[in-house]
């Protein structure tokens, strides 16, 4: 291509020059000025070629910069594939990530006791930009019971009147802790009043539709989030018929209380169908799950020691009221914890929770929870944690757990 650009510009030069000669020609007949024009002609083109050649020259080496190179193959060896950058990439593939969770337990529980050595669940999550007006966020379960879709979602973050809609299987906005995976809660189990009232593990998480939007004011951030599910979670909701819906509700507002600390703050409402009145899968009558909550959490990270110190507390306050048969069952729970953060790597950490079951308040079960993590970096951890619970039938459980997180590939950053 350079050899064949450089003929057609000397073609075209030659050109000009004999049109500039043949003009010179024609207004004088001094052999001395004739030879003089020529001469002033051919440096002229002389420079301009020495312009297109530089010009020409530095079009092509950006070319071959950009190009893929492909080193020609030896005998006997297959010729490799060009490298593909990492931004063409993503326009057909997806953020892929796996992370792994590995518990184990010591000591004694009667009531719900733990395998000694598990591989509960490992997740593989798809997330990517699908155009400029959505985003689509996959999270697969691999557990020794199978595989599921945790949570499979659209978000429409660019809806006029400044709304965020999700529409897909996600997790209910309900309080905070029914929010977030396995691996990013900060114990190796959950708490009491996560089991006994909000669903355990899988929690209030269904197909349904989400908006989102920001109050805007003065003072503090303020947002309000309502849901629609099919009316299926766990334990808490079930549906008999396609108009047994459930319904989320959840206000949230943060505040720096200053460089170093803030608080973030919520309220929620929940309310759905139980399967209380289910026998042999026929269903007996009508009857509805209210759920309230608050949550409040306090983060202090300082800013010249963030790496070395931090601290983080959490509480969250659950009431139930369950209709079924025998009456109407009004139960309630919460949990209290706190981490700090003592070196880089090391943070230790303390839980105490309290619950009634959701179908009978007057049993109550209580424990409490001592932590220590290590985190040698942002792929991988390992916790120790010493959990007591004195249950409600009457049996006490003493227990060592502890557990191994590790991950690999882009995994997107998880809500505040």
């Amino acid at each position: 291509m350079q050899v064949q650009t450089r003929v057609l510009l000397r073609a075209l030069m030659a050109v000009v020059l004999f049109g500039r000669v043949a003009a010179a020609s024609a207004q004088t007949a001094d052999p001395q000025a004739l030879r003089q024009e020529i001469e002033q002609l051919r440096k002229e083109l002389a420079e301009v070629q020495r312009q297109y050649g530089d010009r020409l020259t530095a079009l092509e080496a950006r070319l071959v910069a950009s190009a893929p190179s492909v080193v020609p193959a030896a005998p006997g060896e297959s010729i490799p594939q060009p490298q593909v950058t990492s931004g063409a990439s993503k326009v057909f593939n997806p953020d892929i990530a796996v992370i792994g969770n590995f518990l184990g337990a010591a000591g004694r529980n009667t009531v719900n006791p733990s395998p000694a050595l598990e591989m509960p669940e490992s997740e593989v999550s798809f997330q990517a930009i699908v155009d400029p007006y959505a985003r689509a966020d996959f999270f697969m379960s691999f557990g020794e019971e199978g595989v599921g879709v945790e949570e499979g979602f659209l978000t429409f973050p660019a809806i006029p009147g400044g709304l965020l809609v999700k529409v897909g299987k996600m997790r209910a906005a309900f309080g905070k802790l029914n929010t977030l995976h396995s691996h990013v809660v900060p114990w190796t189990d959950r708490p009491l009043v996560t089991d006994n009232l909000v669903g355990g593990e899988e929690g209030i998480s269904d197909a349904g539709v989400s908006v989102a939007r920001l109050i805007t004011n003065p003072w503090i951030f303020l947002e309000a989030t309502g849901q629609v599910y099919r009316g299926d979670s766990a334990d808490v909701f079930y549906s008999s018929t396609p108009g047994d819906l459930s319904y989320v509700g959840h206000l949230r507002g943060y505040q720096d209380l200053s460089d170093d600390t803030n608080v973030d703050l919520g309220v929620s409402f929940a309310r759905g169908h139980n399967a209380s009145g289910v026998v042999d899968d026929v269903d007996a009558g009508r009857f509805a799950t209210d759920l309230w909550g608050i949550d409040a959490t306090v983060r202090w990270r300082p800013l010249q020691q963030a790496n070395y110190r931090t601290f983080l507390g959490r509480s969250e306050l659950v009431w139930s009221r369950r209709d079924q048969p025998g009456g109407v069952q009004s139960a309630f729970g919460y949990y209290v914890s706190g981490d700090y953060q003592f070196a880089r790597r090391w943070l230790a950490g303390a839980r105490y929770d309290r619950s009634d079951r959701a179908a009978d308040e007057g049993v109550r079960d209580s424990g409490h929870s001592l932590l220590l993590t290590y985190r040698p970096s942002e792929f991988n951890q390992i916790r120790g944690q010493y959990r007591r619970i004195k249950y409600g039938e009457g049996p006490k459980a003493n227990e060592l757990l502890f557990q191994v997180l590790f991950a690999i590939g882009a995994h997107g950053a998880h809500p505040f």
